[in-house]
């Protein structure tokens, strides 16, 4: 199977490949480039693995959440291509992507992305028996300090969500997290591997129903609110 994935709700800009389960990547932070980067990233991985985008069976996209014009750009991209080339897509959330970077332990991960307005986006996973992340609630949008978390003694935190607010987040859980990185992001290849057992599952979505989810419906505080903080 030639699966291409596409990551871009967040700063890091993302794409990989993967031909019969051997990943290749390109990732790059870079805020506010990922228009410009996306298409040659994918033209660079095709070129490398030799495919051309007519031998693509697939293609995998992070849904979000995330920055909205990320989590955009990243649907219109694989609706485009996927549209063009009449093959399904799996959508993926950002945040089980994030998740899925986690070390491989027994502790529950919480994905944590930064959503600027004091908020982080939040999603609870635990690792299961084929080693994919897994999620054990809904994902949600609010106050660090107001996160309401499954029970679980040990936790790993990835995401800028926790350098934001580290110290909001470890009041909500019963102990310090046995892991925790402020500087990791979702990734395609991550992407890439969460969607490859729907794709073998015949899960595929027809482009058109391949959606963005925001969960946030505004993307700046009003003059008033700013006065508040």
């Amino acid at each position: 199977m030639n699966l291409l994935a596409i990551e871009t709700a967040t700063e890091s800009c993302s794409a990989a490949l993967s031909v019969d389960g051997h990943i290749i990547e390109r990732s790059e932070i870079a805020p506010r480039r990922h228009a410009e980067l996306i298409l040659p990233m994918i033209e660079s991985l095709l070129a490398e693995a030799g495919i051309a985008r007519t031998q693509l069976d697939g293609i995998a996209v992070g849904r979000g959440p995330g920055a909205f014009t990320g989590v955009r750009l990243a649907i219109a991209v694989s609706q485009g291509l996927a549209l063009a080339l009449d093959i399904p897509v799996v959508p993926v959330s950002s945040l089980a992507a994030l998740a899925q970077d986690a070390p491989v332990s027994e502790a529950s991960i919480l994905a944590v992305i930064d959503a600027r307005m004091g908020e982080v986006y939040a999603g609870a996973f635990r690792r299961g028996a084929d080693g994919l992340a897994e999620a054990i609630g809904e994902e949600s949008i609010g106050k660090a300090d107001a996160l309401s978390l499954p029970q679980s003694i040990q936790w790993s935190i990835v995401g800028t969500g926790w350098d934001a607010y580290r110290d909001a987040l470890t009041s909500r859980m019963p102990a310090p997290p046995v892991f925790a990185d402020g500087a990791c992001y979702p990734q395609a290849r991550a992407v890439a591997a969460l969607a490859a057992p729907q794709f073998a599952a015949g899960r595929g979505v027809a482009p058109e129903q391949a959606l963005p989810v925001y969960l946030r419906d505004k993307v700046a505080l009003t003059l008033e609110e700013q006065r508040m903080r």
